[in-house]
């Protein structure tokens, strides 16, 4: 007689909660030293003039004022005027 073996049972998992990606301070807004504008993967967004880039591509101020989006080149610049 032809048998299958068992297959190993397959769990369930529960979803998971997203990464919270994305801008966190529009253009116009102000921003403080320190404070997170962008969460992003990759360099969708680039930094410009008083804004920082961390290890996981965050941009975050480095001086106080109005957030500035900007296109150069095919590329979205933000900085801090």
């Amino acid at each position: 007689m032809a048998h299958t073996k068992a297959g190993g049972k397959t769990k369930q998992k529960p979803p998971r909660p997203g990464k919270r990606l994305g801008v966190k301070l529009f253009g116009g807004q102000s921003a403080k030293p320190g404070q997170i504008i962008v969460r992003q993967r990759g360099t969708e967004f680039h930094p410009g003039e008083g804004v920082g880039l961390g290890r996981d591509f965050t941009l975050f101020a480095l001086k106080e004022g109005k957030i500035l989006f900007k296109i150069k080149h095919g590329r979205q610049f933000i900085s801090v005027e």
